[in-house]
């Protein structure tokens, strides 16, 4: 028990830590970006004079020397206030709760898809070594990792939205409607390319070590001696596969949540797609520093639990670990 609580007291540690270097780290690069936040904030009026812009400025704090604004944010981050957003002047706070379920809906929906279709990909390639399947997955997997998100996108918009017409180009919901007007089909008619897109991102590094893992078990005595007795390659898969391969397969997906993350955000670029990726390009482009740092810390969080989710599956899964531990 005692190294238990040892091991999540520094886990806790290592997470604040690790917010607060991401804090520090993109504060500093705000600071120094060549865009004026206070002109940002007024989408560059030209019209603005300097007393307006010294009140615009005294009023978000940014009169204040670089260190004070910085603590100045730490202290209400830590009491629970995000701030105020300068682009949208709303809180923060009331952002990110009106864009983060559309992201947790792609990304959620993506992860789950990429991990099945590359562990099944990586299942198939193992029992077809050396076949015409094998050869056409790997080639695959191989351009999948060379091939950028963003152009992915566009490719799936020119294919199935501008040709063939299937899909909507973007925005998760149909224009001119309103929202009690908008069905639950028509939202997942605008996820669909969107989550096809991201899910890409992570199906070559699933389907690759799978199919390492499984070709393993496949060359092991005790799958030989299975064979002897006349096992299926479904019963071989069901009883010694599946239990090898997993653990492997969940460790690198719960790790690709960084990738996940990143890839959402050129994904919803790609796709205006309202979400918190395109809320932190915003937010970057135009120096919004309050929203910024939130949707900064939570992405910072998303990876670290996916890291931590591994290791807690990994030494439930591992026999070894757990005797280890």
């Amino acid at each position: 028990m005692k190294k238990y609580l040892i091991m999540v007291f520094l886990k806790i540690l290592r997470c604040l830590l690790l917010l607060l270097g991401v804090s520090i780290l993109t504060f500093i690069l705000l600071k120094n970006s060549p865009v004026d936040p206070v002109m940002a904030s007024v989408n560059y009026d030209a019209n603005l004079t300097l007393e307006q812009y010294q009140k615009i400025a005294e009023y978000y704090g940014l009169d204040k020397p670089v260190v004070t604004q910085y603590f100045l944010w730490l202290k209400n981050f830590i009491q629970g206030n995000l701030g105020v957003s300068l682009v949208h002047r709303k809180p923060v706070m009331e952002i990110i709760r009106m864009r983060a379920g559309a992201s947790a809906a792609l990304m959620g929906i993506s992860w789950v898809l990429s991990g099945t279709l590359g562990f099944t990909l990586g299942t198939i390639a193992a029992f077809k070594r050396e076949k015409f399947m094998d050869h056409i997955i790997k080639w695959f997997s191989y351009l999948q990792v060379t091939v950028p998100t963003f152009w992915i996108g566009l490719i799936f918009l020119l294919i199935f939205s501008v040709q063939l017409k299937w899909f909507p180009i973007g925005i998760s919901t149909p224009i001119r409607r309103l929202s009690t007007e908008v069905s639950f089909a028509d939202k997942i008619r605008h996820l669909i390319l969107p989550v096809f897109t991201l899910s890409v991102l992570g199906i070559a590094n699933v389907t690759l070590h799978t199919r390492e893992k499984m070709l393993d078990v496949l060359n092991s005595e005790y799958v030989l001696f299975a064979r002897a007795r006349g096992e299926s390659a479904f019963e071989i898969f069901k009883h010694h596969g599946i239990r090898n391969a997993i653990v492997p397969a969940i460790t690198i997906h719960f790790s690709y949540f960084g990738e996940l993350f990143g890839g959402s955000v050129l994904a919803e670029q790609v796709f205006s797609y309202p979400g918190l990726g395109s809320t932190l390009t915003e937010a970057g482009l135009k120096s919004d520093t309050p929203l910024l740092l939130a949707i900064v810390i939570i992405g910072a969080a998303f990876v670290f639990l996916g890291n931590t989710i591994a290791d807690i599956l990994n030494s439930i899964l591992n026999p070894n670990l757990r005797r280890e531990g």
